[in-house]
């Protein structure tokens, strides 16, 4: 029989990933899927608001909002970035965190599918967050349960990136169990790209530190070459993908014994 803790744990993970698919939930709803009362839930909703997980609304709760995007709010490409394939993201996003286990350093790469995993992130004990974008350490300030290293550098403004040869020599020194990747472009013979020159440094290091590396790409991604070079597709061992991506799309990687997920 499970603990009062792990029961309240159960919940709580359930109220998160409630609030990442739907983008919003009720007390009443999550009353009734979870099958307790509504003091039950509003007691869940007020300690997850108090640990900066979610804000409570009337009559139920909503994902907090990145005041750190505000400045950002009119700017036509940043918003183009966001926006773009955002539903595919945040389910790729989701998938990405059900891989995390209890205790985990986790990599993330610079970019918007990437920043939907911290967004998704379980609440288990110990995890560890290794990042180079200033958004990412911004967003998980008040993730009292998460450890965030950030590898400083040079900020790349356009997308809140660190990079340069302090942010690589720094991220030498860290090791991480999974890191998750973003791209513009993976093809499974021209391997992972992108399109900035400055991003190319730091992203290889991240590579060379992590056991296992999971390539995060929304079907628009898929077969496509940019400019630079990551990594090859042999280096990495699982891709998340969405539903748009068609079979002919995914038979390359699968091909190369490549673990395929399209959420």
């Amino acid at each position: 029989m499970k603990s009062r803790a792990d029961l309240q744990s159960s919940r709580i993970d359930f109220i998160l990933k409630e609030l990442r698919q739907a983008g919003s939930a009720t007390v009443e709803a999550l009353s009734e899927k979870l099958n307790v009362s509504y003091t039950t839930i509003r007691r869940d909703l007020q300690q997850l608001e108090e640990r900066g997980l979610l804000r409570r609304t009337h009559g139920g709760a909503s994902p907090i909002e990145p005041l750190f995007y505000e400045a950002f709010r009119l700017d036509r490409s940043f918003q183009d970035q966001v926006g773009s394939f955002a539903d595919e993201k945040r389910r790729i996003g989701l998938a990405a965190s059900e891989l995390i286990s209890a205790g985990n350093t986790i990599g993330l790469t610079a970019g918007t599918t990437t920043t939907e995993v911290i967004r998704c992130l379980p609440t288990l004990g110990g995890i560890t967050v290794v990042t180079n974008t200033v958004n990412v350490a911004m967003e998980l300030s008040k993730r009292k349960d998460v450890h965030v290293f950030v590898t400083g550098g040079h900020l790349r403004g356009d997308w809140f990136s660190l990079i340069g040869t302090e942010a690589e020599a720094n991220m030498s020194t860290v090791f991480v169990d999974l890191l998750f990747i973003g791209v513009n472009g993976i093809d499974a013979h021209q391997g992972l790209t992108c399109i900035n020159e400055n991003e190319v440094g730091i992203n290889r290091s991240m590579v060379r530190q992590a056991k296992r590396r999971i390539a995060l790409a929304d079907h628009s991604k898929l077969g496509v070459v940019t400019k630079w070079l990551i990594c090859p597709t042999s280096a990495i061992d699982m891709l998340i993908t969405d539903k748009g991506a068609t079979d002919k799309m995914i038979a390359p990687f699968l091909d190369q014994k490549i673990k395929v997920r399209r959420v």
